[in-house]
């Protein structure tokens, strides 16, 4: 039997309904792969140029929050962008490396030299290990009994081993500096004593940070010390980069 035309109009309706349908459930999923995608690509970016920067050993990991990313990326200002760094080298002033730093970046822009980001705002944590100020410092470096404050053990000819108490304070605008508050041994040469002091009058520079960020607070804990740190205009490029912040498309 033949079909009539009556009969394969419905069956062609029905067809390209159900195309429709698919066609309608499609798009949106290829929409979210492209913006996923691009996000991606982006993120990897981002990590290259502040591992560059800052001089870690791997790339950060970077996450762009946010959705859709294209509009903000179409716009040229990404809203918040979340860094996380490990094992930041110290620089020539300072023998202190940062264990761990977080950043949150809002409102992040390229530069025009492709290395350079620029962020309206952003705040952080830095953290410095007890283990990496014994190294620079030479003593025995561990938590103190109170909040905010640090024991450093020393061995002197003749005398022994001494504990110095101290007070982490503020010591400039990206620095960490010591008080001393007292020393376990009652009588100690003069000699050794200025020695002490000496030792810790020298204040330690957080370095290879984003530029523009200043220190707001100091605390301490079981395994180091941790630093709140904010500020606007806050830039970071590779070293010897030129570029200065401008309003170039991310």
């Amino acid at each position: 039997m033949f079909e009539t035309e009556a009969i394969r109009r419905p069956r062609r309706i029905r067809r390209r309904y159900r195309v429709l349908v698919m066609a309608a459930a499609v798009i949106p999923l290829l929409a979210v792969g492209s913006d996923f995608g691009v996000r991606t690509y982006a993120e990897s970016q981002t990590a290259h140029a502040f591992q560059d920067a800052t001089g870690t050993a791997t790339p950060p990991k970077v996450h762009i929050r946010g959705f859709p990313f294209l509009t903000q990326a179409t716009r040229g200002n990404l809203d918040r962008v979340d860094i996380s760094a490990q094992q930041i080298p110290a620089g020539t002033d300072s023998p202190v490396p940062i264990s761990k730093l977080d950043v949150d970046m809002r409102k992040l822009k390229r530069n025009s030299d492709a290395n350079t980001a620029h962020a309206g705002s952003a705040t952080a944590t830095a953290f410095v290990s007890y283990q990496d100020l014994t190294n620079a410092l030479g003593l025995d470096v561990t938590a103190g009994s109170t909040p905010g404050r640090m024991n450093a053990s020393l061995s002197i000819p003749v005398i022994g081993d001494i504990t110095v108490s101290a007070a982490v304070t503020k010591g400039g605008p990206t620095s960490i500096a010591f008080k001393v508050l007292g020393i376990s041994a009652n009588q100690l040469p003069e000699s050794v004593r200025k020695s002490i002091d000496k030792t810790f009058e020298k204040k330690i520079p957080l370095q290879n940070l984003p530029k523009g960020l200043t220190l707001d607070r100091i605390s301490t804990e079981s395994s180091g010390i941790f630093v709140t740190l904010s500020g606007h205009d806050v830039t970071f490029k590779p070293s010897g980069t030129s570029g200065t912040p401008g309003s170039s498309a991310a």
